[in-house]
């Protein structure tokens, strides 16, 4: 039987990084008039809403029916999210802003809104060099 050197088998396992580092934390639409988006998806798709107050209006979080269960949100184009792009956003939590932002940029890619903080988390928007757009969020 061979013996397992323990210090050799640590050395190999990859760097461990929290399991939500990748994952897709949110979605959600910023569009000019997203009282009228709002009520498209619920006609169209089934969605509930719940108003989100922003203190002059109301942005709204889109539930799964009958539930207050948050699937997504729709977001007036203003204030601080006026130059988010028209599109269906996802989010996706990242270890570091600022690094992935450097990563994006050194490949090709270019940050169309942040680094800046948003909803207690640090956000930016990144276009990929094919052109798609995501959302990136992170605690640092």
């Amino acid at each position: 039987m061979n013996e397992i050197d323990p210090s050799a088998a640590d050395a190999e396992k990859p760097e461990e990084k929290p399991a939500n580092i990748g994952r897709i934390e949110w979605i959600d639409l910023t569009v000019p008039d997203a009282g009228h988006l709002r009520n498209f998806y619920k006609s169209v798709v089934g969605w509930t809403s719940s108003d989100v107050p922003m203190g002059s209006y109301d942005d709204f979080c889109m539930n799964m029916p009958g539930t207050q269960n948050a699937v997504a949100g729709v977001c007036h184009a203003r204030g601080m999210n006026r130059n988010l792009p028209s599109q269906w956003l996802i989010y996706v939590r990242v270890a570091n802003i600022a690094e992935s932002a450097a990563q994006c940029t050194r490949h090709g890619g270019k940050i169309l809104d942040g680094p800046r903080r948003m909803g207690g988390s640090n956000f930016c928007v990144i276009q990929d060099p094919a052109g798609a757009v995501m959302a990136l969020m992170s605690e640092k």
